[in-house]
């Protein structure tokens, strides 16, 4: 069998139904690349990840198969011999095709239209047939209403129309289960809200910029405030792009045009892994037309639409329904409000029916399309052997990190029992515009940043690093250089693990700060930073440190943290 890979984004559907075929040594799996998308960076290593044997497009034309499976109906899939299934490689068929355009950070290469109401793709006639036929063996569908607008707009290909529900989706209900542990993988830590800005890639998305001259572009807005209205230790920030912004224009660029952002604190998810995990894990999508998006309202996760360009989906899509539906971003007022108050107001309810047409067989999606494959092959399927798609693994443990100089807020200090207050916000070009009042206010700075003058100002340097980090540690030996090499810092911190870190003051203390466990055992993953600049807010204050043994409370928004005071030995 054949499967055919237009570009990475087709690539991961494909990706998703491969182990439908494992364990079978009737079946020998090859690939190809049909080269005609214009994203086509990425693709190589794709498909060496997959390990199939790689056919050059030319060979694969002339050679015969028993199945060919595509996600996409780019490339000339009228050439290939044997029986041809097409799966979507996203929530069914919504969009519309629009017009070249090179002038938007997601460029769009769809075909030019001379109708006004361009037809939505992949249920048009200029894709589903070849001289008036059918092009493939078999459509492969999420749900009916796919099939009701694919009989009006191709009658002639509807009998190849097959419901086989949604891999993608079944893999993340399989995975909602562990919500918490993708949390702890994206270092959500207790009272944070997980936010989520995801883009497609047409012109008119979010990451595309303004779709007219005189609209206003949303998301340089949108990424400036990000770090300025939302505490870092109350919101963690992800980005997911879709992998055509990756590609399109390269990891580099994308970084760079997410820099500030990503120096305050957001992390970009990888564009084949990771972000079904982010999905799950998130308490509010910042979204648009994407799958992305409409598969975080399908969850009953709070969606907020910075873009949504109606023109471009077809009216009678359930895409086209959430745009109805779902609540707009606008860059009046605070965004911080925004986000809140979409997630106090949410119903987990209120997308219940676009929920139910995001697949029509919940979860049997493993099992349908294993049936469908093995029946165009005219094999029997293994015996004693459930069809079953991967679980999603468990991501890397990717805390937030921010290299941009941190404004540290100090709310009410008590001293029975122990307590400080701290709002932090990380400074990247807008400044941050807190609604909390502060007694005190100071500068923390990591000394990874790149802007290397704030060390010399900063009233508290942190470092992150291994306790034996050879390079580095231990952690004693820095701080006494840390002190050294900044004489205005205040404080210097060490932080040698996600709950944990060692301080060294201006008059030499030696103090060791670890957070509480969680009642399960688990690490607090609140940023061990925020220990460092309660305890500074503290001696500053004129407080001792004797007076903060052995336990200091450090509040980060509503929550209370735990930390234990330990003097060490200098």
């Amino acid at each position: 069998m054949l499967f055919i890979v237009h570009n990475v984004t087709s690539a991961t559907r494909l990706l998703d139904v491969l182990p439908l075929f494992d364990g079978d040594l009737r079946v020998q799996m090859t690939a190809t690349c049909t080269g005609s998308s214009p994203f086509l960076a990425g693709v190589p290593e794709l498909l060496a990840r997959a390990g199939l044997p790689v056919l050059p497009w030319e060979q694969a034309k002339e050679t015969p198969f028993d199945l060919v499976v595509s996600a996409s109906y780019g490339g000339e899939l009228a050439s290939v011999q044997g029986k041809l299934a097409v799966l979507s490689h996203g929530v069914g068929y919504n969009k519309r095709l629009s017009t070249p355009d090179t002038g938007h950070r997601t460029p769009d290469t769809g075909h030019p239209s001379p109708s006004s109401s361009p037809p939505v793709f992949g249920l048009s006639p200029d894709w589903l047939l070849e001289d008036g036929r059918p092009l493939a063996t078999a459509t492969v569908l999420s749900h009916p209403e796919q099939l009701e607008r694919l009989r009006s707009a191709c009658p002639e290909a509807a009998p190849t129309a097959v419901l086989a529900g949604d891999p993608c989706y079944d893999r993340i209900l399989a995975a909602l289960p562990r919500r918490a542990a993708f949390r702890r993988a994206l270092g959500v830590g207790p009272g944070q809200r997980l936010i989520v800005v995801s883009s497609t890639w047409a012109s008119r998305s979010l990451f595309g910029g303004a779709a007219e001259p005189e609209a206003d572009d949303l998301l340089p807005w949108l990424l400036s405030r990000l770090s300025a209205e939302l505490p870092a230790d109350e919101y963690r920030t992800v980005a997911v792009l879709h992998p055509n912004i990756w590609y399109g224009h390269g990891p580099g660029q994308v970084h760079a045009w997410l820099d500030n952002a990503r120096r305050a604190g957001l992390d970009a998810i990888p564009p084949l892994d990771g972000w079904r995990q982010a999905l799950i894990a998130a308490d509010c999508v910042l979204g648009d037309h994407s799958s992305v998006t409409y598969y975080a309202a399908s969850l009953g996760i709070p969606v907020l639409l910075g873009a949504f360009p109606e023109q471009d989906l077809d009216p009678l899509s359930p895409v086209a329904a959430l745009g109805r539906t779902a609540p707009r971003l606008v860059r009046r007022g605070s965004l911080r409000a925004q986000i809140d108050q979409v997630v106090a107001a949410h119903d987990p309810g209120r997308y219940k029916e676009l929920a139910e047409q995001t697949s029509s067989a919940p979860g049997e999606s493993a099992a349908l399309l294993r049936r469908l494959f093995y029946g165009l092959m005219e094999l029997p399927e293994p015996d004693q052997r459930p069809a079953l798609l991967d679980p999603l693994p468990l991501p890397p443990y990717l805390p937030a990190r921010r290299t941009a100089p941190v404004r540290v807020l100090v709310g009410g200090i008590g001293s029975h029992p122990p307590e400080v207050s701290v709002v932090r916000y990380a400074v990247s070009g807008a400044e941050p515009e807190p609604a909390e009042r502060a007694d005190s206010a100071y500068t923390l700075v990591d000394e990874e940043t790149r802007e290397t003058g704030r060390l010399g100002i900063a009233d508290v340097v942190v470092r992150y690093a291994a306790g034996d980090d050879p390079r580095l540690g231990p952690p004693a030996a820095w701080t006494a250089e840390a002190l050294d090499r900044y004489p205005y810092c205040g404080l210097v911190a060490y932080a040698d693990g996600p709950d944990r870190c060692v301080v060294r003051t201006r008059d030499g203390d030696l103090v060791r700060l670890s957070a509480a466990a969680a009642p399960d055992g688990r690490a607090d993953l609140c940023d061990p930073a925020a220990y460092a600049a309660a305890l500074h807010a503290w001696l500053t204050s004129g407080r001792s440190l004797e007076r903060a043994v052995p336990r200091i409370t450090v509040r980060t928004g509503t929550t209370a943290h735990q930390v234990a005071v330990e003097p060490l030995t200098p």
